[in-house]
């Protein structure tokens, strides 16, 4: 690019970058290098802005894929790169701002290069790419280095050795984001990948050994939410002016940096760039994420999945070795921490399931915790907005609640925790709810709103086994909630009686020309609808026959619309659950008949409160605990592997991938 370069459309006029393109090589002690790589670039700030600049290194890129083999420019580019990396700690201690602003701009220029490297060609010609030395004898050492494996490999000693600081914080965020690239090959592809040279270069070759420490230190990023350094701590002249390299770089500052003062590219809006500007803890989130769902190679499993799930609490001072390897310790409370406040994102809840699913050591931390509701609140919110958020980012949110409610302990102190004034419930003032009663009444409504419109069969499951597992310990239900519950039946109960309709219809149809015409599925859908008022019916039992005396308001409910059952009494699939619920029914019945008649609802409430302690508990049958626990489908990374790289390609920042060379998820996708 060279010292003169700005903007994209000074690229074509640059003759440093028409020199590293042509035909000639270029030895590495030529001074040229130190002239390409202190350049002035305003670097992508969205996505549109990244396409601009992906489209002006194409036709470049190319023409170093044509000159490379003879001029082994490219591998010269990389080596000029890994020459500084070595020295980077010690710039980094003695402040010298002017050489590791050069080696990020060495690194962005491999970067741009690699990301059209990876759409032009296979990983053994991109191999091919850097192992190209020049052809004009004496010019360089012959060799047998990797330089593949050796850039892979500094990248990741440089994003664990080098402190994350204002001077440094872009050579970090340049690391992580070269290593995404290399890794995005499985964009261009249909199939899941499980085996490749990028693919062992980060699994079984010298990367092995800093596996923990990467995880480690992407976790870190993604806790400390660092913003990006304002443009004025960049680079300080000297004292006597620093000269024309200090001079430029601070000119440069501004231009260079806007990318991480704005938050990034992607398809977020303009409004989350500004809320968010946390490039390098998000893009860290992103490696993180594709690293831990690598596939398992067929003789050794994912370090990265390894070290995600069996990572300590840095409090947790036992001496007994974990037996797992890659294991290392990280603070909790940090951890937790970030996790609450960065919910908001696929990501940050794709990170929370991870944990809460596949580290045992976190998943207890977190059911630990007295102050639950930072955690379960932000997810409530996400199921609230479910017009809004992609399909994906609610199913994990409801894996979420179904992974906690398998606990007993927090089942019950959801019960325990009060709420006042929720801002972003509107469909009624709640101006004091329990968290328990609240996290009902979402639940309920997503059950709603996908009966409505995505009619999602594995949906309905999850919302009514998370109601299920919670049941048993419902406690001081929220009036709302209680009314809710029996709401919903109220509608399951209309569908069934309309599908039933239809399906009579339907086979009291005349015989006519349209026979072979394509009937609904009516008795599927009846039973479908049949298992999901089963269900409802067993967690309107499971609450009455463990905690009846805790629930005034659902027994009030219950009586209010006593009539609705009655059709189900009498039906097979519904006639051993209606037992217990006519039994209630009849008791609460008598009571009132007894108390009289124009009863207010405090009398009622006050002889339902009496009944409550009255009855006796033999009169009520009892059912098997409703226990439900979630198992990851067979082959889960057919799920996960595109879902990360599809956040991949919507929300790192300052990257860009044409969507018709998109082949691992359709551009419809989440």
């Amino acid at each position: 690019m060279g010292a003169n370069t700005s903007q994209v459309s000074d690229l074509s006029e640059s003759q440093s970058i028409r020199t590293l393109i042509g035909p000639e090589s270029i030895s590495e002690n030529e001074p040229f290098w130190n002239q390409l790589i202190s350049f002035t670039f305003t670097s992508p700030t969205c996505s549109a802005d990244a396409k601009l600049l992906e489209e002006a290194v194409v036709p470049f890129a190319k023409t170093l894929i044509e000159n490379n083999p003879r001029s082994g420019n490219f591998g010269a580019l990389v080596r000029v790169f890994l020459g500084r990396t070595k020295e980077l700690k010690i710039s980094t201690e003695c402040q010298d701002q002017l050489f590791i602003w050069q080696a990020h701009n060495a690194l962005f220029l491999v970067r741009c290069l690699l990301k059209v490297f990876i759409r032009e060609m296979s990983e053994g010609e991109l191999h091919l790419q850097f192992s190209y030395q020049a052809r004009a004898p004496g010019t360089y050492e012959s060799n047998s280095e990797d330089l593949l494996e050796e850039l892979m490999c500094n990248l990741v000693h440089l994003i664990v050795e080098v402190p994350l600081l204002d001077i440094t914080y872009n050579i970090l965020f340049e690391a992580v984001t070269t290593l995404l690239v290399l890794l995005s090959y499985q964009l261009l592809q249909k199939d899941i990948l499980r085996e490749g040279l990028i693919y062992q270069c980060l699994t079984r070759g010298r990367c092995l050994t800093l596996t923990s420490r990467l995880v480690k230190t992407l976790l870190y990023n993604f806790i400390r939410q660092e913003k990006c350094p304002p443009p004025a701590h960049l680079f300080q002249a000297q004292a006597d002016g620093g000269g024309l390299l200090y001079g430029l770089a601070s000119g440069v500052a501004s231009g260079l940096w806007s990318v991480f003062t704005l938050g990034g590219a992607g398809s977020k809006s303009g409004v989350d760039q500004e809320q968010n500007p946390l490039p390098l803890s998000n893009q860290s989130l992103l490696l993180l994420l594709v690293l831990a769902n690598l596939t398992d190679g067929p003789d050794c499993p994912n370090p990265y999945k390894q070290a995600v799930t069996c990572f300590k609490n840095t409090q947790d001072t036992s001496s007994i070795p974990s037996p797992q390897p890659h294991t290392f310790q990280i603070n909790f409370n940090s951890l937790y921490t970030a996790l609450c406040e960065q919910q908001r994102s696929d990501q940050a809840t794709l990170l929370l399931y991870t944990l809460l699913h596949q580290n045992p050591n976190m998943k207890t931390y977190v059911l630990s915790r007295t102050d639950m509701e930072n955690l379960v609140m932000p997810i409530l919110e996400i199921l609230y907005h479910v017009e809004e958020r992609n399909s994906h980012h609610v199913y994990m949110a409801l894996i979420i609640l179904l992974i906690l409610t398998e606990d007993d302990t927090f089942n019950r102190s959801i019960h325990e925790v009060m709420l006042k004034n929720i801002s972003w419930y509107t469909e009624r003032a709640l101006t004091e709810i329990s968290l328990g009663s609240l996290l009902i009444l979402v639940v309920i409504r997503t059950i709603q709103f996908n009966m409505t419109r995505t009619r999602d069969k594995y949906l309905h499951t999850n919302c009514l086994a998370a109601l299920a597992n919670m049941s048993a310990q419902f406690r001081c239900l929220h009036q709302y909630a209680a009314q809710r519950i029996i709401s919903l039946f109220a509608l399951l109960s209309k569908k069934h009686n309309k599908v039933l309709e239809q399906a009579t219809q339907s086979l009291q149809r005349p015989l006519g020309a349209d026979d072979n015409a394509a009937l609904p599925d009516y008795a599927q859908d009846l039973s479908v609808i049949e298992e999901v008022i089963r269900m409802l019916l067993e967690i309107i039992n499971s609450c009455l026959c463990n905690s009846l005396h805790h629930n005034p308001n659902l027994v009030y409910a219950l009586l209010y619309k006593r009539e609705l059952f009655e059709q189900f009494r009498s039906h097979p699939c519904f006639q051993d659950i209606m037992q217990n619920l006519d039994t209630v029914i009849g008791f609460f019945s008598q009571r009132l008949e007894q108390a009289g008649t124009d009863l207010s609802v405090e009398r009622v409430q006050e002889v339902i409160k009496k009944g409550a302690v009255a009855l006796p508990k033999d009169r009520l049958k009892k059912f098997p605990e409703l226990k439900f626990k979630y198992v990851e489908e067979d082959q889960p990374e057919d799920f996960f592997i595109p879902y990360v790289w599809s956040l991949v390609f919507n929300s790192a920042v300052g990257l860009y991938w044409n969507s018709q060379g998109i082949e691992l998820f359709s551009m419809d996708s989440p």
